[in-house]
């Protein structure tokens, strides 16, 4: 049968005594410092961004009620928004967004401690955005921008319009993709109760809720994409069973 290149990379890999690998692995112990170290450089750099200032009211649609933008923060002064793709009359969210969900739960709980709040907001309303939570078991809070420009304004959901030519999404032109697009948002609100708009990321930048990916970083196999990025992402309830070695 014939491997792929990384099973080939695997089956032909050097072995070494036990003194030559801790020696390379110290060499890799140095990189591995100044990733961290720039690492913590850039998020400083981030925290320094200047912010911008929301004026605009944005209302979406919740369980229980209408919250504003500035309600989502429920008593917190940070929100952690995640741009979930699941437009009006989709039958399902994103798989690729639904990996970075399904790491969500676990975290609210430690996010809450450090005067974070974390929603996702979709496009689609909020019926169809439940039903697909039910079915994906998740807790966390998730809301509905339908009908008002909060998508859009932050350059993750595209009109029909658009869709003829050039998207500004990831601070760029490009050609049309999809509809939606994935991102990340984060907003401040201080003690006047004014919300600031403080960072988004978009394409690879929102690998920072994919925890898994960076546990697979440290396996032999890396991620094994060779069929292409995230081609192997099913949602969590569409998976195979997993294949005896």
């Amino acid at each position: 049968m014939n491997r792929g290149k990384g099973e080939a990379s695997i089956a032909n890999h050097p072995v070494v005594s036990r003194e030559r690998w801790v020696a390379e692995r110290k060499k890799l112990l140095a990189r591995e410092k100044e990733l961290t170290h720039l690492r913590d450089q850039v998020a400083r750099e981030r925290r320094a961004l200047p912010w911008v200032r929301i004026d605009k009211v944005y209302t979406f649609a919740a369980p229980g009620g209408k919250p504003t933008l500035a309600e989502l923060f429920e008593g917190q002064r940070q929100l952690l928004v995640q741009h979930f793709m699941l437009a009006p009359g989709w039958k399902e969210g994103c798989p690729s967004c639904s990996f970075m969900a399904d790491h969500t739960d676990g975290m609210n709980v430690h996010l809450a401690h450090r005067d974070v709040t974390f929603v996702a907001i979709s496009r689609a309303p909020l019926g169809e955005i439940e039903r697909f939570r039910r079915r994906m078991g998740w807790k966390f809070k998730w809301v509905s921008s339908f009908g008002n420009d909060f998508n859009h304004d932050f350059q993750v959901s595209f009109t029909p319009q658009e869709a003829k030519g050039q998207v500004y999404y990831n601070y760029g032109t490009q050609p049309f993709e999809c509809e939606e697009l994935p991102g990340i948002s984060v907003f401040y609100k201080d003690d006047a109760g004014d919300v600031f708009h403080t960072y988004s990321t978009y394409r690879r930048g929102v690998e920072a809720m994919m925890g898994t990916y960076n546990l697979l970083d440290l396996t032999p196999k890396g991620r094994d994409e060779r069929e292409g990025p995230m081609a192997w992402v099913r949602h969590h309830d569409r998976y195979e069973p997993t294949p005896a070695v």
